[in-house]
C-alpha cells in the first residue's frame, strides 16, 4: 500500500506540471499535443514489438480506437490552448468538471443513472466555477477563449471516456493505448500542417519541454497512477487526483507569478470539493448508490 500511495503521489505531481510547461509558450498548444502524443507513441513502440503485446481487435473496435485518438488528442490541444490563453490555474481547475459532464452525458448513454451525491456534488461545483471566473463574467456572458476551450476539454475528455469504456471491454491497455497514440499523433499531424504550424525551429529548452511532456506528464504518469489504481481504491485515487488542480495552482503562483486571488482558492476549492461529493460512496441525503463512479474514477487520470 506504501508503494501504491507513493506512486500515487508521483503520479500526481507528474501531472501537475503540465500546465507549467505548457504556460511557457515555448511552442504553439496544437504543436504541443502533437509532440506529446508523437513521443509517447515513439517510447512505446518498442515495448511493444519485443514483447509482441499488441493484438488487432478488429475493423469495428479497431476504429472506434482510432476515433478514442481523435477525440484524446482534440482534448489535449484544446486544454493547451485554454492554459496559453487564460492561466494554468484556471484551464487546470475548469477541464476538471469532466465528471460532471460524463454524469449528464450518462443520463442518456449509459443504464447507470446519476443518483444524488452527484447532483448535489454538481450544484457545489458549477457555483464553485461562478465563483473562480467571476459573477460578472457569467452575468455578462463575456466568456474568454480561454474558458471556453478549458470547459470544452473537460466535456471531450468525458467523451473519450464514455467511448473507451466501451471499447476497452474488448482490447487490452497496451493495445488501446498504442492505438489512441498513434491515431491521435496522426491527427493531430494532419491539423498542424493545415494550419501550417511549425514543427521545427524551437529552441533546446522548447524540445526538452516537449519530451518531457510526453515522457513525464504522459506515459511515467499514467503508468504510475494505473498501478496505483490496481493496489488502492479507485475512488480514492480519484479522489486524490483532484490535487492536482490546486499543486498546478501552486507551482504556477511560484515559477510563473500567476496572481491567485482569494476568490480563486474559494472558487477553486468548492469546484473541486464538489466534485469530490460525486464520488463519495454513502450517499448524502438517502440510501442511493452512485452508480457511475467506476467510470469516473478513471476520468482525472488526464492528461
Amino acid at each position: 500500500m506504501k508503494k501504491a500511495r507513493l506512486a500515487l503521489f508521483i503520479g500526481v505531481i507528474c501531472i501537475s506540471v503540465f500546465p507549467i510547461l505548457v504556460k511557457l509558450n515555448l511552442t504553439s498548444g496544437l504543436i504541443s499535443a502533437f509532440y506529446r502524443m508523437m513521443f509517447s507513441f515513439i517510447a512505446l513502440l518498442p515495448y511493444v514489438l519485443i514483447t509482441k503485446t499488441f493484438k488487432w481487435p478488429g475493423i469495428k473496435i479497431g476504429l472506434l480506437a482510432a476515433l478514442c485518438g481523435v477525440i484524446f488528442g482534440s482534448d489535449v490541444a484544446v486544454w493547451n490552448i485554454a492554459i496559453q490563453e487564460s492561466t494554468a490555474t484556471q484551464a487546470s481547475l475548469l477541464t476538471n468538471l469532466s465528471p460532471v459532464w460524463l454524469g449528464f452525458m450518462a443520463l442518456f448513454f449509459l443504464k447507470d443513472k446519476p443518483r444524488t451525491n452527484f447532483w448535489i456534488g454538481t450544484c457545489i461545483a458549477v457555483f464553485g466555477m461562478v465563483v473562480l471566473v467571476g459573477f460578472s463574467i457569467f452575468r455578462n456572458l463575456d466568456f474568454d477563449l480561454g474558458f471556453n476551450f478549458a470547459v470544452l476539454s473537460g466535456m471531450l475528455y468525458a467523451i473519450y471516456m464514455l467511448l473507451s469504456k466501451f471499447v476497452l471491454k474488448s482490447m487490452d491497455v497496451i493495445s488501446f493505448m498504442f492505438m489512441v497514440l498513434a491515431a491521435s499523433s496522426i491527427y493531430l499531424g494532419i491539423i498542424s500542417i493545415a494550419l501550417n504550424e511549425p514543427f521545427s525551429d524551437f529552441s533546446t529548452t522548447g524540445w526538452l519541454v516537449l519530451i518531457v511532456q510526453a515522457l513525464v506528464c504522459q506515459l511515467l504518469a499514467w503508468l504510475l497512477i494505473s498501478y496505483a489504481t490496481q493496489h488502492m481504491r479507485a475512488t480514492r485515487v480519484s479522489v486524490s487526483l483532484l490535487g492536482q488542480g490546486l499543486l498546478a495552482s501552486i507551482l504556477a503562483w511560484v515559477f510563473l507569478g500567476e496572481i491567485i486571488s482569494f476568490q480563486m482558492v474559494l472558487g477553486g476549492v468548492m469546484l473541486l470539493c464538489g466534485i469530490g461529493i460525486t464520488f463519495l460512496d454513502k450517499p448524502l441525503l438517502h440510501k442511493n448508490r452512485f452508480d457511475l463512479k467506476k467510470t469516473k474514477a478513471l476520468l482525472l487520470v488526464k492528461k
